[in-house]
Order: structure tokens, then sequence, then C-alpha cells
């Protein structure tokens, strides 16, 4: 035999092996919802968009209902710099005045949420893009902050702006779009009672989606390998008792704490499984949910965590 037939043959069992691998995952996840919070370094990079968007035409053609949750952080800071606008944080979160609160719609229900959904079409998929305000799906309250007061003791409360976090969530729109071939695209803007418009952060409102939906898998694309140990090698199976051991110890901190929150809510709501995975990693998503090494951090309930994905 030639080492042309050697190599192809190769390549085969290669192929072959990949597919007998995905298949239990295939069968297991069939039917479920996928809630994927998509932004950082995987939205920069044209190989990993495609890559991105692939995956998720992969995911609804075997079955699987995925709802994509977006942020643009970057983009509107862009915007607002052309545009002139002076920006301002307070702990992380920028303070979003009425005309910023206008930038952060054009550029998150606009710009941004109408480049994923032709991102998604354009490889094969049928995405539609929505905000919290359609159809009064995503009901936000304003977010309070508190900071120590410049006087001796107490708190006091600092005004941020526009900035919410979710009230409640009605879930009709996704049912409707999840019982048709359409992918949900959703840009994290929610609406209160009186008609205000609020900015929530991306990982908050995937999360809250994953627990009233009781998503089979709540998946957050970072900029990282995962939650990482002292000595920088990525924790793999993770239950919540684990999570809660590494806060106390310090070996989660800073900007990690508020996705591992989240990773946190959702599992003790009923989301079988939080991944926390690499989104510089082309097809990031399809290697964690289908095979069993997976390129994250898999957070769950069960004090029975193994570092496989199921």
């Amino acid at each position: 035999m030639t080492d042309s037939s050697n190599s192809t043959n190769d390549k085969n069992a290669d192929i072959a092996r990949v597919l007998t691998e995905a298949l239990p995952y295939l069968q297991r996840f069939a039917g479920k919802t996928f809630v994927v919070k998509y932004g950082g370094n995987a939205m920069e990079s044209e190989e990993l968009q495609n890559s991105f968007a692939r995956d998720i035409v992969l995911l609804k053609a075997v079955g699987i209902n995925p709802v994509i949750v977006h942020g643009g952080g970057p983009q509107i800071g862009q915007l607002l710099e052309k545009l002139n606008i002076e920006t301002r944080f307070v702990d992380g979160m920028r303070v979003t005045d009425s005309e910023t609160m206008d930038v952060v719609q054009m550029v998150l229900g606009g710009l941004v949420n109408k480049e994923i959904v032709n991102l998604i079409n354009r490889n094969g998929g049928r995405a539609i893009g929505i905000t919290g305000k359609d159809g009064d799906f995503i009901w936000a309250k304003k977010l309070q902050r508190h900071q120590q007061a410049a006087s001796a003791g107490g708190r006091e409360i600092v005004d941020i702006g526009h900035v919410g976090e979710v009230k409640s969530i009605n879930t009709d729109i996704l049912t409707m779009l999840e019982n048709s071939d359409f992918i949900p695209v959703i840009a994290p803007i929610g609406v209160d009672k009186d008609g205000e418009s609020y900015n929530i952060n991306a990982d908050l409102v995937a999360g809250k989606l994953a627990e009233v939906l009781q998503a089979e898998k709540l998946v957050l694309l970072t900029n990282t390998r995962g939650v990482l140990d002292n000595d920088g090698q990525t924790l793999t199976g993770l239950n919540t008792n684990d999570v809660t051991d590494l806060i106390d110890d310090g070996t989660i901190y800073g900007g990690m704490l508020p996705k591992i929150q989240c990773a946190l809510d959702a599992v003790k709501s009923g989301v079988q499984s939080v991944h926390i995975i690499d989104g510089r990693v082309t097809h990031a998503v399809l290697l964690e949910s289908f095979t069993e090494q997976g390129v994250g951090t898999l957070i769950t309930s069960s004090p029975n965590s193994t570092t496989c994905n199921a």
C-alpha cells in the first residue's frame, strides 16, 4: 500500500472517530436548548466568526435549539469615541446617560445584531435578530450600585444611568422561534413599565434566559481558556461546591467573578451545565459540546462532575 493510501486511510479513520465520539452527544441533546453568549475575541476574527456561525447552524441542523445572546462593548466604545461622547465607568460598568443609551441601542440592536444575523444566514442558517424591547421580551429594572460614601461611614447609591438588570422574561417569542427553523439572536436591551430602555450585561441576560428556558447548556465564550488554577491550568469538571471554594481561596477573582456568579445562578436554577470556553479556538462550541475533552471549564450542580462535557 502506498504512503498516499495510508494517509487517506488515516484521515478517514480520524473522521470516523470524530463522528463516532459525537454520536452519543447528538442523541442526548436532540430537542434541547443551548443558550450561547457570543462576544469578545470570537467576534473580531473573520475565521472565528465563520466557525462560530457554522457551529450554530450545525446545532440547529441536528435538532438542537441554539439561542444566541451577544455583547458589543468594544463597538459601543468605538462609536462613542467617534462622536466625542465621554465614557465613564463605575466598577467596570459604563455610565449610560440618555445620549449614550441611544448609541448603545444603535450599536447593539442595529449594527452588531444584524451583523451576527447576516453571518449565520451566510453560513446556511436562518437567524432573526431581536432586542428585549421586541414584544416586551425582556422587562428590566434600573441597576442600583453602591459605593463607600465620601463622608465617614455608610454607603451611597451611585447613579449609572440606563444600566439595568433583568426583572422578568417573556419566552413566547423564543417558543415560537424554537418551533420553527429560525435561530434567535438577542441584543441585551430591556425595557421597563414606563418605556425606558436599559443596557443589560450580556452574560446576565444569557444566564437568565437559560434559567427560564430550563436550557440543557449555557455556553459563555470568553477571552481565556476557562477557569484557571493558580498554576495557569484550565480547571475542567467543577461543581458548585468546587466553585465556591475557589472563590473563597482567591483562585477565582476579578473579571471572572461575574461570569462565575452567572454560572452558579444558572445551575442552581435547573440549567444542566454551564461551559466557560475559549472563544479564540476555532469551532469552540462544537468541540465543547460534542467531544470528551472539550475546550474550557464545565460547571454543574452535581458533586460527581467529571472532566467530560456531558
